[in-house]
């Protein structure tokens, strides 16, 4: 997700989407510790995405 789409989403929707994603980083934190993940850039971008939601989430809370 880029950060576009993320700028065009409202805060309710970027607290389900952080939801979401916070999901998906304990599973793949979870088969990384049981040794069946395949893609492991996917926990970076997972991360990263985590960060841009948060940084734009911030942003909106404050403007109003």
């Amino acid at each position: 997700m880029n950060i576009a789409e993320i700028r065009d989403k409202s805060i309710d929707q970027l607290d389900d989407e952080l939801m979401k994603l916070k999901k998906e980083q304990f599973n793949l934190r979870f088969q990384k510790a049981s040794g069946q993940l395949e893609n492991t850039s996917r926990i970076k971008e997972v991360r990263r995405t985590i960060a841009r939601v948060l940084t734009v989430r911030e942003e909106k809370s404050k403007q109003g």
